[in-house]
């Protein structure tokens, strides 16, 4: 069953966040990860959240998607990430 992260990122500093933005692709894609959602155009339809930057990434199954969070190769880019954006992320199994 497909799982999913759904991100909801603030970036408070471009810059520095460029270099999780070039450099996570590959580590997901080495999972059997992908993007259905990037940073496209977010709107709030209801409640309090704001529409920052939206990501949407898809992995085979939840066992994939916990074995990249915790990969060697994310690790180091969980901190460029939280240092230069507020983010909130969740996992979901799909049906």
């Amino acid at each position: 069953m497909a799982a999913y992260i759904i991100a909801s990122i603030e970036v408070t500093d471009p810059v520095a966040y460029e270099e999780y933005r070039q450099r996570v692709p590959s580590i997901i894609a080495a999972f059997g990860g992908r993007y259905l959602a990037r940073g496209g155009t977010a709107e709030r339809l209801e409640g309090a959240t704001a529409a920052h930057r939206v990501v949407v990434l898809e992995f085979p199954n939840m066992a994939r998607l916990r074995a990249f969070f915790a990969s060697a190769d994310y690790q180091p880019l969980i901190g460029v990430r939280q240092q230069a954006s507020r983010s909130s992320l969740i996992a979901v199994e799909g049906l």
